[in-house]
This record gives C-alpha cells, structure tokens and sequence, in this order.
C-alpha cells in the first residue's frame, strides 16, 4: 500500500467489533420502517454517532439524522447512508427476517446504516490520523425520492457546513468482495408517471350501456411495451415498466375508471421527453378509439435525477480501494439503469463518488445457473426481490470502504 490513506484505513479498521456490528445489522432487518416513518432506525444511528463522539441531530427532514465531527482544518467530506425498507413482505427464511408485516430491507439499507455506523466509529477513534471535518448522513425516504431533498430544505448545510464531497456506496447483487467504481455516469434517472382512463360504469350484464376502461387500460399496457422498442434508437437505454394497474370492485361491476401505473428509466432528458410524448399520444389515442367520455388523466410524480460520479473524486476513491482490497476488486460495470436520490445532496455543484459494494454469498452466487457472468446475475436475488440477503462477510469490508474514501478525501496527517 502507497497512500496513506490506504494505510491508516487499515489500521482504522484492523481491530473493526465485527460479531457487534453484525448484530446491529440483523437487528436493524428486524424491524424495518417504511419511508419518513425510520424513527427507531434513526434513533439507534443517532445513539451510536453520540457515543462516538459527534455533535448529532435528528428529525432532519422529517427523520432524517446528521452528526458532525470536526477535526481542524481540512475538507469538508459528506457520508451518506440510506434508512429506508420497501413494501415487500420477506421470503428469506432467515432467523432474523423481518418482523414488521408486509415490510423488509429489500435493498440494503440496513448493511447502508451498518456501514455508515461502523466507518462514523472507526473514524473518530483514528481522529488523530486526519484533520478536516466528516458529515455523517443518515437519510430517510430514498425509495420515494423525497429524503434528501427534504434534508436540504430543512437546513442541513446551514446547521452543519456545506460539504466539499460526497460519498456515498450501494449493496448490490454480484460475488462478494467486488468495488464497481464509475468514473461518469452511474445510475440512470426515474421517472414515475400515473395514468387514469375514464370509461362509464354499469351492470355486466349491460355491456353496451357502459365504456369499458379495463379492456381499454388492457389495450394501453400492450401498446406502452412499443415505446422503448419502436421509438427510442437502438443505441440509446431506456425501461418502461407497468408496475401497477387497478380497477373495478366486484365481478358484476363494469368500473368507470381504470389506473395504470408506471416508471421509466433514462440516461438522456431528451429520451425521458421522448418516453413521455410517447405516453401521453398513445393514451389519448387509446381513449378516443374506446369512445372514453373524457381524455386520460396523465400525472408526471416522482422523477430521480442521474447519478454522475466526479470524474476525478471516483478516480480518488476507486483508487484507494484499489489498494485497500486489491486491484482486480475495483472495475467499472458501466451505468445501471437503477436511480438513486442522492444527487439531491449535491445541489447540482458538489462533487461526488457513488459506488457499489457486492454482497450475495459464495455459495448462492456458486450455485445460480449460468455459464456466464450476466446469467448468473440475473439468477441472484436482487435488490427489491424478497429474497434478497446480503452475506454477514461484508460487513466489515462495507466499513472498510467508507473509511478508506473518506481519509482519501480528508487530509491524513
């Protein structure tokens, strides 16, 4: 090792209470809390940061927890950890799946606090290794787009310093043990989009009395699947998905309305546009062909903005765990189409690092059917699966990232 930040990363981290933290862990797979409603995981994250030594507020942005350490001069560096589970009932079968029903860490966000807790602990017990200022994040309702924006509003860079970096890491599917580092673009923009078709209800018996919005809702969905398809250029990456469609109360009752509802996923704003011209012709014209009595109701809701790492920060920090964990850990994947909030935190000027850390265990990985890398990728529970289940062994090396891009970014005496 030839930095020293990768040198005293290691040292910071050699004698890491790992079996603590890992009870911590499962503890908080426990008991997952939906979007804005994290207080009990805010609290624990809370408590921690207080006993390691951090000036600490909670109810940022609604439940939203930052604690600050200040250690002379020296850069300001941002680490942020997501705190929200997902509506997602858990399959896992693991001793401690969760207990909330209906409820589950499908997507890491519990190893995020882990992590978070453990680097905000290790860091300040090495604080005579490093001089400038960590922020340390924890924050709510990522699922739905609203926490870090949320945070920002309610004073979060007013109460504790506008940051220089930001750092931020993400659980994901793949071997365990591997970095993906991208130095541009990483994560794709989401865009959700609701659409209400207006029929005339009545009796089943009656179906010419009536304008039937579920054939016409059916009709839509199967139109929609051309958008990427016949109208996006074969070079550019776009998703359009039905996530939901309802409609109607009881088998007799022809309803007088249907609900569709959908997410895209763009690299590009003119293709978001493009998607979403697209939607609106398509259902106007599906409506006017059904004899609807009045146009579709097309409503734009929660949009994620692209993930673009700070070509040099990533370069810094990719670096760094590089030496940490060896070379052949760290590769770029190119971008996913998943979206992150965290650009929020940014305020379109900051620079950051957003990276991934892999976490489905040897012997699942091992055992899904494949020959090939993106085979066996799409066989392993992913993030938003109920069978998600990141390994216990990455709780440490999870840590062990943090600190190391943080003293990468802080000046290490």
């Amino acid at each position: 090792m030839t930095s020293p930040a990768a040198r005293v990363a290691v040292e910071l981290t050699a004698a890491l209470p790992v079996p603590e933290l890992e009870d911590f862990y499962r503890d908080l797979h426990r008991h997952p809390e939906l979007s804005l409603r994290e207080h009990r995981t805010a609290a624990k994250l809370a408590g921690r940061l207080r006993d390691a030594g951090y000036e600490v507020a909670e109810g940022v942005g609604g439940t939203g927890v930052a604690g600050v350490l200040r250690n002379g001069d020296g850069p300001v560096v941002l680490v942020r950890a997501d705190m929200d589970a997902l509506p997602v009932t858990e399959e896992t079968g693991l001793p401690y799946a969760s207990t909330a029903d209906g409820v589950m860490h499908a997507c890491g966000h519990d190893l995020h606090v882990t992590w978070l807790a453990g680097a905000a602990a290790a860091l300040a017990a090495g604080r005579e290794t490093w001089n400038g200022t960590l922020l340390v994040v924890g924050q709510p309702a990522e699922e739905t787009g609203q926490g870090a924006a949320r945070m920002v509003a309610d004073g979060l860079y007013e109460r504790f310093g506008r940051p220089d970096v930001l750092l931020g890491q993400h659980a994901a599917p793949g071997p365990a043990g591997l970095y993906p580092h991208a130095p541009g673009l990483i994560m794709s923009a989401s865009t959700d989009v609701d659409i209400v078709v207006h029929g005339r209800g009545g009796h089943g018996s009656r179906p010419e009395s009536t304008v039937y919005p579920v054939v016409t809702a059916a009709h839509l969905v199967t139109r929609l699947q051309t958008v990427v398809s016949r109208e996006i250029a074969a070079g550019e990456a776009a998703v359009l998905t039905v996530g939901r469609i309802e409609a109607g109360t009881r088998h007799n009752i022809i309803p007088a309305e249907a609900r569709i509802a959908l997410n895209l996923r763009s690299r590009t704003e003119a293709v978001r546009q493009r998607m979403l011209a697209s939607i609106r012709r398509i259902a106007q014209g599906e409506c006017l062909a059904a004899g609807c009595p009045r146009e579709p109701d097309v409503t734009v809701g929660a949009t994620f903005p692209l993930t673009v790492n700070d070509a040099g920060t990533d370069a810094v920090v990719a670096a760094v765990h590089g030496e940490v964990f060896g070379p052949d850990t760290v590769f770029d994947p190119g971008p996913a189409m998943g979206s992150e909030d965290f650009p929020e935190l940014a305020l379109g000027s900051i620079p950051y690092a957003y990276w991934f850390v892999t976490t489905t265990p040897g012997e699942v990985w091992e055992q899904a059917p494949g020959d090939t890398l993106p085979e066996k990728f799409s066989a392993v529970p992913s993030n938003h699966s109920p069978h998600f289940a990141p390994d216990l062994s990455t709780v440490a090396p999870g840590v062990r990232t943090l600190v190391s891009g943080a003293l990468a970014l802080l000046s290490v005496a």
